[in-house]
């Protein structure tokens, strides 16, 4: 049996419509390969494995009834935040987690679209760090280079994809959580609108600024499975109004007016880009202005919004901490956290979400000038494994505006933003670039990162097959 790892999401799709393949191969070739790389990369905290060839036998005979939906018996995963019935939803924590009963809103509707969910992807504890180590489960290690860490805090989903296991997985993006792991392994990640994924069975998870959004090789299997997973709750406090995120990928966007923004929006401490980073995204930027739109540097006035995300995260932790089963377990840095997060809680919080409309506002009047912001997704190649695993609270939030700076502005905003694939810096390290719009602008964006993807050709280089990791490495 071959196990091709290159047949993306809506190629599968295609095949198993046209009766190419059974459902149930394509699940096998996934588990596979799951199997071949856990102990090299560790993507999965949970493999479904008996389940999910149940699950593609019964699709494979709706296959046979003349059925269609999207996504039917094609194998994807998911992170582990996310409800699936039957599995425990661990969120990076230790501990013997109960099962759920019931599938979050967005696993329902990949359901649905008839998708076999094959398991649950790494996270790091509660999603915080944009790396996925921890106690939990050890080290989810990147698919490019396996000294290196594939980002987080969807690392898992994205060390999944970027190595074939699945062709498509879901993540979730708090202050960049999908759009930095899919710049750190040459991946497309699509943080999308603030409820265009429904977050359900929390109406807004850590306090409105983390979204559920897709990772994949392409810009098309980004965009179906946005498609399949999108929808809302009845329940959900918002409700953006639909798009068309797949007819929007072979759309020509147009000229647009790009803003390169290169600097780091506000930050307690310092940050700057590094020159290998830099030179990829600027290659990006000459390659968009070859296609013939105006790209010119300039930065979104940003302010201090700094000041009112950390509320927002602190307080989202704390709540996260209040249900925890097993609280003893947890990171000191976590408690840490949450304890800020119990002090922000009251009148900083409050207004922290009140100055959202203003932000709104003000970055929004900066669209009237730019259709789309360019920017790097990261200022740095992804970290060494266990660079940041067993720093101070204080030295791991150095560590980490220093390496990502860049992406959490758009959480606050609750706007879309979508990484490209920008190049790779010396060693063979991936880094991306991300394009960022105003509100509801996803076709837009993948209309853009569509025209760049038919350039650059990204999605044809594979990262080398695994090799066991030394001990020097083992991290």
């Amino acid at each position: 049996m071959t196990l091709d790892r290159s047949a993306g999401l809506a190629d599968s799709a295609r095949a198993l419509a046209e009766g190419e393949v059974s459902s149930r191969t394509l699940v096998e070739r996934a588990l596979a390969r799951i199997e071949a790389t856990q102990g090299i990369l560790n993507a999965f905290r949970i493999v479904r494995a008996e389940a999910a060839l149940a699950e593609a036998e019964a699709a494979d005979r709706e296959l046979a009834a003349g059925v269609r939906r999207p996504l039917l018996g094609v194998p994807v995963a998911v992170k582990d935040d996310m409800d699936v019935a039957g599995e425990p939803t661990a969120f990076g924590c230790q501990g013997d987690h109960p099962v759920v009963a019931e599938d979050g809103e967005a696993v329902r509707r990949l359901r649905a679209a008839g998708a076999v969910i094959v398991g649950k992807t790494n996270t790091c504890e509660l999603g915080q760090w944009p790396f996925t180590e921890g106690p939990a489960f050890g080290a989810t290690r990147n698919p490019w280079n396996t000294d290196h860490t594939p980002g987080g805090s969807s690392g898992g989903s994205a060390a999944a994809v970027a190595a074939g296991l699945v062709p498509a997985a879901l993540g979730s993006d708090g202050a960049g959580s999908v759009r930095i792991p899919a710049s750190w392994t040459h991946l497309v990640g699509i943080k999308p609108q603030r409820g265009r994924i429904s977050t359900w069975p929390r109406g807004e998870s850590f306090q409105g600024i983390t979204v559920n959004g897709t990772l994949a090789r392409t810009v098309a299997d980004a965009a179906l499975l946005l498609d399949a997973a999108g929808g809302n709750h009845a329940r959900d406090p918002h409700r953006p109004p639909a798009v068309d995120a797949r007819a929007a990928v072979g759309r020509d966007p147009g000229r647009l007016r790009i803003a390169l923004a290169l600097k780091p929006p506000f930050t307690a401490v310092p940050a700057r880009l590094r020159p290998e980073v830099r030179a990829r995204v600027v290659e990006v930027a000459g390659k968009l202005a070859d296609l013939g739109h105006t790209v010119e540097e300039a930065d979104p006035p940003y302010g201090q919004i700094g000041l009112t995300f950390v509320p927002r995260a602190t307080a989202g932790i704390a709540e996260w901490v209040a249900e925890a089963p097993f609280p003893a377990l947890l990171d000191r840095r976590t408690r840490g956290t949450a304890r800020l997060g119990r002090l922000l809680g009251g009148t900083p919080l409050r207004a922290a979400r009140r100055a959202e409309a203003a932000l709104h506002r003000r970055i929004g009047a900066f669209f009237a000038t730019y259709d789309v912001v360019l920017a790097p997704t990261t200022a740095a190649p992804p970290p060494r494994i266990g660079a940041m695993l067993d720093l101070s609270g204080f030295a791991t939030d150095r560590a980490i505006i220093a390496a990502c700076p860049y992406a959490w502005p758009w959480n606050v905003l609750g706007w879309p933003g979508v990484n490209v694939p920008a190049g790779f810096a010396p060693g063979g390290l991936p880094v991306g670039a991300q394009l960022l719009g105003p509100a509801n602008s996803e076709p837009l964006l993948l209309s853009l990162a569509a025209q760049l993807e038919a350039e650059l050709r990204w999605h044809e280089l594979w990262p080398p097959q695994p090799e066991p990791v030394t001990n020097a490495a083992a991290g």
